[in-house]
């Protein structure tokens, strides 16, 4: 009886070999080395050119300029939610008794705030690569006219 069964394991593993040894030869010898490595977790996409860089009739490059900047918005979105979780499980861990504890990450996730408004906030449904460069092209020019965003107006002087 052991007998037959050693003819049986061998006749199968003969058959499995027969389907498997061409394609494992297949993937060590071609698959395998021509296989791009990225050392992330997640794939690195290349970098598409700015809205800026685009001709005002390419309509490719402005698709891929708005699939960028959606991919950009994504990623930003992220780095907040990881911030404000960080910083509300340091303010539920040391509660109200030690606030000084979690001040930087407070000041991190504030300042990451601040930036992601400045570039995606009051845009409402229109959230696209061209709104996006028009408001920071007009942040611009009033900075350059006023000074930073939230100092107020200055006051024009006028020449009698």
């Amino acid at each position: 009886m052991a007998e037959k069964e050693n003819i049986l394991v061998r006749i199968y593993n003969n058959i499995f070999y027969m389907f498997d040894a061409p394609a494992t030869y297949f993937r060590e010898k071609f698959v395998e080395p021509n296989q791009k490595k990225y050392p992330w977790y997640h794939q690195k996409y290349r970098r598409v050119p700015n809205i800026d860089e685009c001709y005002s009739d390419d309509v490719v490059c402005f698709t891929e300029a708005n699939c960028q900047f959606l991919r950009d918005k994504l990623v930003d979105d992220e780095i907040l939610f990881i911030l404000r979780s960080r910083f509300e499980q340091c303010a539920w861990y040391h509660g109200e008794d030690d606030v000084n504890l979690c001040k930087q990450l407070r000041k991190t996730y504030d300042d990451a705030t601040t930036a992601w408004f400045i570039k995606y906030g009051d845009m409402g449904i229109s959230l696209n690569v061209v709104n996006a460069y028009m408001k920071q092209k007009h942040r611009m020019v009033w900075e350059r006219r006023h000074g930073p965003v939230g100092s107020g107006m200055k006051e024009q002087k006028i020449k009698v």
